[in-house]
């Protein structure tokens, strides 16, 4: 796949031909597992994050499992994020999220390029994340006929992303609360956490 030449022109932000059959093959790979994902129903958080990681091409092996049920979930607080179903992702492997996050229902990405979240990130629902992007001028995007691009995102770590806000290509910085439509950076967020904090303290 990733040695597809459309593949790269694609995660390089470049003019690509979505067409192409590698890109197509993994993105029904995809639509695959996002599927049996959001039809699992109620399963363990073991069985959870495998699915997720079915999505997302995250091959690493499961710790082995604890005998205890909360003791086996906890296992995965530091490896994977809280994922809540129904999901829909374009490609999958364009999509990293950090430990601690959680995505909220009916979430939507199209990680054309690298779509990053990071860590203890809170997603509100119905949130879309949009990579990808079409050429402005109409003789270039020739409707289906033409090529696409997109432009990578980064959420860095200790965001909230408010419920419906669309994420459009971008930077969202550390400590922010973001929502709307499209979403915009609504304020900072005061906490201890933050090293800009603890300089304004020590002044």
């Amino acid at each position: 796949m990733a040695a597809s030449k459309e593949w790269q022109k694609m995660l390089n932000g470049e003019l690509y031909w979505a067409w192409d059959a590698d890109l197509q093959a993994n993105r029904q790979r995809c639509k695959a597992a996002c599927d049996a994902f959001n039809q699992a129903g109620q399963v363990s958080r073991r069985r959870r994050v495998e699915l997720w990681r079915d999505i997302i091409g995250d091959s690493r092996a499961l710790p082995p499992v604890h005998p205890n049920p909360q003791e086996d979930e906890k296992l995965f607080n530091d490896t994977d994020p809280f994922v809540d179903p129904p999901i829909s992702v374009d490609h999958g492997l364009n999509f990293k999220v950090g430990k601690g996050s959680f995505l909220n229902f009916n979430l939507l990405v199209l990680d054309t390029c690298l779509v990053t979240v990071g860590e203890r990130v809170l997603f509100g629902p119905n949130v879309c994340i949009y990579g990808a992007t079409h050429p402005m001028d109409p003789a270039v995007r020739r409707g289906l006929e033409g090529p696409e691009a997109g432009k990578e995102v980064h959420i860095e770590d200790d965001v909230w992303i408010g419920g419906s806000a669309i994420i459009l290509a971008g930077s969202v910085p550390p400590f922010h609360f973001v929502a709307g439509n499209p979403a915009r950076i609504i304020r900072r967020i005061e906490t201890s956490m933050d090293p800009e904090h603890q300089i304004k303290e020590d002044i």
